[in-house]
């Protein structure tokens, strides 16, 4: 998946390179040459194990490729898992700002080819080559001349390529060039493999094994925000509680699979049916939580009713051929109406949910308020 936030530099004009030849200089020594090629890998090393930042490796790479190269532009595209399309993660030089949103299909143009066989790719000649792209060009206003790609590559998959423009000589690229290009990429790929297990494992301690909702434990970070951040700008918000009831008997009748199939769907409807600033959090066992930014107590209460309604009129695990019915208890509590504090909030919006199934259980109430009434009527004429 595209790695969103992990690189600062992204898609920006770095650096305008000046108009010289963009080749080496040939009178440099071998030894100076090779020298200055051990340093890079030693730098590049360095970066990789002091550093989980992606973007410190990613710049040392940008800024070698810059001076040992000196292409007219260059650019890392990483592939996107779910379209099979190359996006722009970094682009260097003159109109670079122009490739923001412009995406690649496998297989299509020279990146796309590299990034669909896993070769690297020299052209000396765009105008000869059938595998070039014109429309990134007509995109940048930049006329592309040569190209020369290879991919960034993990183990045996391809995460991504990289591809400079206009950076061939008359005397075409030196093979010594392309293999400290290949060399570079295999930084670049080991430092987006290293990016890529470190956002996993901050996956897997914030959320919910089953059902892949945020845990209780990230809950209680993102309540303290929320409260700091509602102090402040003196905002509103709410918290709902959601118990399954008699979800036991779920388990009992169908087994704990059953069980914990139902508490991902029930988690994944919840989650579809929030907007993008709510958050939702599995709290433990068959207890949800709803967080709801910037809300005041009555909207709180009108979400509250459509959960309600959205877990208990609903058919669940139809397609595992089971089609569970279950009703919800539900509780609501609002900051600061209710309390200003986190430890009052969740106790409040607790007891709310628990004075629901200490008495006719699938309705919904509020702290300060208790059971809403018409609830208790849809409950009724159900049950009827």
């Amino acid at each position: 998946m595209p790695l969103k936030g992990q690189v600062q530099t992204n898609v920006e004009d770095v650096k305008q390179f000046p108009a010289v030849e963009r080749r080496r200089n040939p009178s440099v020594p071998y030894e100076q040459r090779e020298a200055g090629e051990v340093a890079v890998f030693q730098e590049l090393g360095k970066a990789l194990t002091s550093s989980l930042q992606l973007d410190q490796v990613l710049r040392t790479i940008m800024e070698k490729i810059d001076e040992f190269l000196r292409p007219d532009n260059w650019s890392l595209l990483l592939l996107d898992e779910n379209t099979n399309e190359l996006y722009f993660e970094l682009a260097v030089g003159k109109a670079s700002q122009a490739l923001k949103d412009v995406r690649v299909k496998l297989g299509q143009g020279i990146a796309g080819w590299v990034a669909a066989n896993g070769e690297a790719v020299v052209v000396p000649d765009t105008s000869k080559d059938t595998r070039f792209f014109g429309k990134v060009d007509e995109k940048t206003k930049m006329e592309t001349q040569s190209i020369v790609a290879v991919p960034v590559k993990f183990r045996d998959t391809c995460l991504g390529v990289i591809e400079l423009i206009n950076c061939i000589g008359p005397d075409g690229f030196d093979a010594r060039d392309l293999k400290l290009l290949e060399a570079l990429s295999d930084f670049a790929a080991i430092a987006l493999e290293n990016a890529r297990h470190v956002k996993r494992i901050h996956e897997l301690t914030i959320t919910d094994d089953c059902t892949s909702l945020y845990n209780a434990r990230h809950m209680q970070f993102i309540l303290e925000t929320e409260i700091y951040r509602s102090q402040r700008y003196n905002y509103e918000f709410s918290v709902v509680f959601i118990d399954l009831d008699h979800f036991k008997q779920v388990n009992d009748t169908h087994g704990h699979l059953i069980g914990s199939r139902l508490l991902a769907e029930i988690g994944n409807a919840l989650k579809s049916h929030c907007r993008l600033i709510d958050f939702a959090f599995r709290y433990g066992g068959d207890e949800f939580v709803i967080l709801l930014p910037q809300t005041s107590k009555e909207n709180a209460l009108n979400v509250a009713r459509r959960l309600h309604k959205l877990i208990r009129e609903s058919k669940w695990l139809d397609q595992s051929g089971v089609s569970v019915r279950v009703t919800p208890s539900v509780g609501v509590a609002s900051y600061p109406v209710d309390s200003r504090t986190k430890e009052g909030l969740l106790h409040l919006a607790d007891e709310a949910m628990y004075l629901v199934k200490n008495t006719n259980r699938d309705s919904v109430a509020a702290a300060n308020i208790g059971i809403l009434t018409d609830t208790v009527a849809t409950s009724a004429e159900s049950a009827g």
